[in-house]
């Protein structure tokens, strides 16, 4: 990817021995990648920018990597989910400090729709605390996964669709405009949790 559209992006350039690593991992690199970025060191946007100059250059192999880059991202997740449950509530706070109060309000009222949001959205989005405080404050293991599952989802086989479908000039666009279709991707995920939730509701109970 030329470093002009890296520049637009906001993100430094990748290393081309982490390009050439990943690349010839089949895969696998992509899922560390994102499995660190996730749990315990910061890589911001590499699995995303990674996925893109992959799936550009192997257009065939683009459902492996972006499922390795979701599979890499919620296995790191769960990683800091299952500290965060043992560390508790004090933990969480030490670690998000000012943040601590809004970030457990929102997992809070509705933990399925912060998660959702939060994982969607691009760097500087403080995501490790949305999943740090919902293992502090026990949010349940399945809505936690699915919600993890359906945001990464989205993001990164959105990304690979856009870039094998339309190319380079698809990128450019998406790091001219990536605020609009971050939005985007947020309305479509929250009409779709709405529809569901609605579905539920009118499904007739069980007789006993």
């Amino acid at each position: 990817m030329p470093s002009l559209v890296l520049a637009a992006m906001g993100i430094y350039h990748l290393p081309h021995w982490l390009q050439a690593t990943v690349a010839a991992s089949g895969g696998f690199g992509l899922f560390v990648i994102a499995f660190l970025d996730s749990s315990f060191l910061p890589f911001p946007s590499a699995n995303d920018l990674l996925l893109i100059q992959l799936s550009l250059a192997t257009p065939l192999r683009m459902p492996l990597y972006a499922a390795m880059a979701t599979l890499g991202s919620l296995s790191g997740c769960l990683v800091l989910y299952v500290i965060a449950r043992k560390g508790g509530e004090a933990a969480f706070h030490a670690r998000a400090g000012k943040r601590a109060t809004k970030i457990r309000h929102w997992v809070e009222r509705n933990g399925f729709v912060s998660m959702l949001v939060a994982a969607i959205l691009p760097p500087p989005t403080p995501f490790k605390f949305f999943v740090l405080a919902a293992g502090a404050f026990k949010m349940p293991l399945r809505p936690f996964v699915l919600a993890l599952l359906l945001a990464r989802s989205l993001r990164f086989y959105g990304e690979g669709y856009v870039a094998v479908r339309y190319g380079q000039q698809a990128v450019e666009f998406l790091a001219a405009h990536k605020l609009a279709v971050v939005g985007a991707a947020i309305a479509v995920i929250l009409a779709f949790y709405l529809v569901v939730r609605v579905a539920f509701r009118q499904l007739p109970e069980p007789e006993l």
